[in-house]
């Protein structure tokens, strides 16, 4: 949700210190991340439900900040639950949720989050929200691709909690792992072209958030 273009220029300024040595991005939060992907009655793609599960260390802060588990036992009281519901649904203008739909080669447009909820399990702070999808496309067999990523890196998607479909049970959900090393070792060529003093935000860098993201890409038939 920081500035992209700082957010980036952050990361890649601590690689193109590293000088041809292996270099590795270094995000603050890290998020385990959850979808499920919801069809209505006429097999209309509606909406996608997202879950975030926060790090132990961010979930720490989080509550800190919103005075909650207060006695420490890692679980919330209903009053808690209600308090910290939505902090992270009152989103700024312009930011995208850090989720990417894309069908026939078009983003799709998700609206903003709606139904929020939080909660903390064993210590970690778990949310969810709902997002429409904008026109609610009907699948032909036309594979839909969901990316969870910020496009700065600076807090990392992790697709390790269930994808799931709702509403249709003649999908298929494919996972496509990004390369990282891949990614990592192209950028940093990239970076070794310009000067040790070059003003990264001046110069055309691209967002490598994407890069590495687990790409979900969602199969149904006609129907």
């Amino acid at each position: 949700m920081l500035n992209a273009r700082k957010g980036i220029a952050a990361v890649l300024a601590s690689m193109l210190a590293s000088g041809p040595a292996p270099v590795a991005a270094h995000p603050h939060i890290f998020i385990d991340t959850g979808l499920e992907i919801i069809f209505d009655a006429e097999g209309r793609l509606t909406h996608v439900k997202v879950t975030w599960n926060y790090d132990d260390l961010y979930s720490l802060l989080l509550a800190e900040d919103y005075k909650v588990d207060a006695d420490g036992d890692g679980s919330l009281t209903p009053e808690e639950r209600k308090e910290l519901t939505g902090f992270d649904a009152d989103w700024v203008q312009g930011y995208a949720g850090d989720l990417e739909a894309v069908l026939d080669g078009q983003i799709l447009k998700l609206t903003r989050p709606i139904e929020p909820t939080a909660d903390m399990v064993d210590g970690r702070i778990i949310s969810t929200h709902l997002r429409e999808v904008v026109g609610a496309p009907i699948l032909s067999g036309d594979p839909i691709s969901f990316k969870a990523f910020d496009p700065t890196y600076y807090t990392a998607y992790d697709m390790t909690l269930p994808v799931t479909v709702t509403g249709r049970d003649d999908c298929k959900i494919l996972r496509i792992e990004p390369d990282i090393d891949g990614q990592l070792a192209q950028m940093q060529a990239q970076l070794l072209t310009l000067d040790a003093n070059a003003d990264l935000e001046e110069n055309d860098i691209p967002l490598i958030g994407g890069d590495f993201a687990t790409d979900i890409r969602i199969t149904c038939p006609a129907l």
